[in-house]
């Protein structure tokens, strides 16, 4: 009997690792040297992107973390794999940066009641080193990023602190000019919310993969005709959908075959959902029809 079951679970090893270790150590530096000069300028607004940066560190070491342990194989404790760790820790990451955005905003709204006295020079200087090592951080990341939820959430992190960096800047350079002191928990704010609306945004599809959701492409209706239409299969119910890490699309069904059809419906089914949704892991039950499930839903159970 064909099961067709194909995991890749592993990462391979590669430059990525290495660049996760020199992102970390460049953002712990700058950390540091934000928030010495944040508490010596009185800025709020720097010391805010220091403590942006350092979740900025502790993100990369997760996602590093996480990496190594996704390379496990399959064992007696966790049967599918330690793939889906990586979107553990990518949902780890973004709830810290919705914590730290709220965080920023009410230090924001404190400021901006009470402003202080903010020395614009050491502002414009340290923002610079910061725009600097953010963006190099955000160009060692970019291209695991593109494959990797986990990487992903720590590339956002360095993204959004490039750009806080440059709203720094435009804050220590307007005090310089104009001694506009608002300016600076106004950029905090802006800071805050632009953290909170990328973290939002990407939060939800790690907890659709974590809660077993359907994974939308392909959709679970689109799937399910296609299995109806394949010769032989009467119908198609039990139907479920899910990831079993972020790119391991994985399906269950029951199957009612017509009279005489043996496991050519079953094998017919495998390559469709091989070539046609990349679904190389399917586990598809076959009912004859005079032994078929009754009264059940076509999807879920």
């Amino acid at each position: 009997m064909p099961h067709d079951h194909h995991h890749h679970h592993a990462l391979p090893e590669d430059g990525g690792d290495r660049n996760l270790w020199l992102a970390t150590g460049v953002n712990l530096a700058l950390t540091l040297a934000q928030i010495v000069a944040g508490v010596v300028s009185g800025s709020l607004a720097l010391i805010a992107d220091a403590i942006h940066n350092l979740s900025d560190a502790i993100s990369l070491v997760l996602a590093l973390a996480a990496r190594r342990i996704a390379r496990r194989p399959a064992d007696a404790t966790m049967t599918f794999g330690y793939g889906r760790i990586e979107v553990v820790t990518a949902l780890v990451n973004y709830t810290t940066l919705i914590m730290v955005s709220i965080w920023l905003a009410a230090e924001g709204v404190m400021r901006l009641l009470d402003p202080q006295p903010v020395e614009g020079w050491i502002v414009v200087i340290v923002a610079g080193l910061a725009l600097v090592i953010d963006a190099v951080t955000a160009l060692l990341t970019f291209r695991m990023a593109k494959n990797s939820m986990n990487v992903r959430a720590a590339f956002l992190h360095n993204l959004a602190d490039a750009l806080g960096s440059v709203a720094v800047i435009v804050a220590g350079t307007l005090i310089l000019l104009y001694d506009w002191r608002l300016i600076d928990p106004i950029v905090t704010l802006g800071i805050a919310a632009y953290i909170l609306w990328h973290a939002g945004g990407e939060v939800m599809p790690a907890i659709r993969i974590l809660m077993m959701g359907s994974p939308g492409d392909p959709a679970a209706e689109e799937v399910l005709q296609a299995m109806r239409g394949i010769e032989g299969v009467r119908d198609v119910h039990h139907l479920h959908l899910w990831r079993m890490q972020e790119h391991e699309t994985a399906l269950e069904a029951h199957v009612v075959r017509s009279t005489g059809q043996g496991d050519a419906v079953r094998i017919a089914l495998k390559e469709m959902l091989a070539q046609r949704f990349h679904i190389h892991h399917s586990v598809i039950e076959i009912e004859p029809e005079e032994a078929a499930c009754q009264g059940v839903p076509a999807i879920g159970h």
